[in-house]
């Protein structure tokens, strides 16, 4: 089988190399490339004659896979396989797995400094203590005995109820499906909205869930309410987010993912608004979660050339 590796998934070549050596078998080729690229072409050209392609958040669509007829597994290094023609693969029988849990831990350390950094106004207090300032008008609050909110209980949501526990938070969740979780109460969306003074989202990016909130959601938040999204983009209107913010509808946010893959226009509606704290979609990406998806794809590839699949998507 010719594996091809589209891009270096965030570690040395000789360091994915002997994660992939672990992969049994010797008719197996392994095809590695030192860069990301995104152009359509290019990714076709790299992924000809390939049984089985490996990236991460890079866009694959029909247009690629027309060109590759020897596909028969798309491996994506990722939680998220929304910019993968997921309804093609179904079409011809190319079988897609994911990387679910590997940021897991990543992911929810970035939401606390992220809800650290708000309550606390640590931004503000760097700013005011170079030029002089003091602590006049820049004490923030506790989280202990907050109402901290999870929208999407899954791996990366109960990572986060957890933690927010250990804070001495009292925990709500919205999910989807019916979930029993020790010391979190389950709600509606409704609910969860007007009740917290925290919400962190956490679903992926489906049909269902794209503008899943928008004007009417932030306004039934709380006005001292912090909101906080390291799941996908199009999940929040960022024009509602901002208006709700200028219009101090709510007391802040935190934003890791935009409706395209950073860089972002500098022009875009966020931006000029204060109370936001923005990273550029670096949630996921951590040493040690680079290390372990690089584990969970050659397992991925193990599994898949036994016939028995893991993380399947389809």
């Amino acid at each position: 089988m010719k594996i091809t590796f589209l891009e270096p998934l965030g570690l040395p070549k000789e360091n994915l190399k002997k994660i992939m050596e672990t992969i049994p078998g010797t008719q197996n080729e392994f095809t590695y490339y030192d860069d990301r690229n995104e152009n359509p072409k290019v990714l076709s050209e790299r992924s000809q004659g390939a049984d089985c392609v490996v990236l991460s958040n890079i866009k694959f669509g029909r247009e690629i896979m027309e060109e590759c007829p020897q596909l028969k597994m798309v491996c994506v290094a990722f939680t998220g396989v929304d910019l993968v023609d997921i309804e093609y693969c179904r079409k011809k029988g190319i079988r897609v797995c994911n990387c679910a849990g590997y940021s897991t831990v990543a992911v929810a350390d970035l939401v606390f400094g992220f809800v650290l950094n708000l309550a606390r106004k640590i931004q503000e207090c760097n700013e005011a203590v170079r030029i002089g300032g003091t602590k006049q008008g820049l004490v923030g609050f506790e989280l202990e005995g907050k109402k901290f909110g999870v929208i999407g209980a899954g791996a990366i949501g109960q990572r986060v109820l957890r933690i927010a526990q250990a804070f001495g938070c009292e925990t709500f969740a919205y999910n989807r499906s019916p979930k029993e979780i020790p010391g979190v109460t389950f709600v509606s969306l409704e609910e969860l909205l007007k009740k917290c003074d925290i919400i962190s989202v956490h679903v992926p990016q489906t049909r269902e869930t794209i503008g899943l909130l928008g004007e009417e959601q932030f306004a039934m938040m709380k006005k001292n309410a912090l909101f906080i999204n390291t799941a996908r983009g199009p999940i929040v209107d960022s024009a509602a987010l901002a208006k709700a913010l200028k219009e101090e509808k709510i007391a802040g946010a935190a934003v890791d993912v935009f409706e395209m893959e950073p860089p972002v226009n500098q022009d875009h509606a966020l931006f000029g608004v204060k109370n936001l704290i923005a990273t550029p979609h670096i949630a996921f990406a951590s040493q040690q979660a680079f290390e372990k998806r690089a584990l969970i794809v050659a397992e991925n590839i193990k599994c898949w050339l036994e016939g028995n699949m893991q993380n399947v998507i389809c």
